[in-house]
């Protein structure tokens, strides 16, 4: 994932090393560049432009929110509902890892703001989690048969303890 490789962004970007290392560049130039650099104090705006702590935050950002979004699902999908407490508690998980899915594309959004990227390179994450967010909206949507069938059950219940009270001795 970009993530993983910085975001998009070449280390060129954010190295020093990337103005030195002009192939076939003469050693008088090379000399001279090195001059106007430290002349004009540029070293000190390339390093703080993109720097490293900036991405490695960015990108543990990122991993914790898909973390949180992978176990919102896992704890979801070990409920099987048998009463209306446990739907809602795996409604409530479902819930979360959609809200997972909208801050993964809000920091995406963020990342995109603060360092000049293509944003065309995300797009198609944007799409994958689109879809995943379809997909959970699309498994809530069918727990609600879930939850007919568990009103059923207890409105059943109800009926025949109302029908058959138990004599007390």
């Amino acid at each position: 994932m970009l993530l993983l490789r910085d975001f998009g962004i070449k280390d060129k970007v954010r190295s020093i090393k990337a103005l030195y290392g002009v192939q076939g560049m003469e050693p008088e130039d090379e000399k001279k560049f090195r001059e106007i650099i430290a002349k004009y104090e540029m070293t000190a705006k390339i390093i703080e432009e993109y720097p490293a702590w900036l991405i490695d935050k960015m990108r543990s950002s990122m991993m914790n929110i898909m973390h949180n979004m992978v176990m919102n699902i896992t704890q979801a999908n070990t409920i099987y509902p048998v009463c209306e407490s446990e739907f809602y508690d795996r409604r409530n998980f479902q819930n979360h890892a959609i809200g997972n899915c909208e801050q993964l594309l809000q920091e995406m959004q963020y990342i995109i703001s603060i360092i000049p990227v293509d944003a065309q390179k995300y797009m198609r994450y944007v799409d994958m989690i689109e879809k995943e967010i379809a997909l959970l909206k699309g498994w809530r949507k069918s727990d609600n048969k879930i939850l007919k069938k568990i009103k059923e059950t207890e409105a059943k219940k109800a009926e025949g303890a109302f029908q058959n009270p138990k004599k007390q001795v």
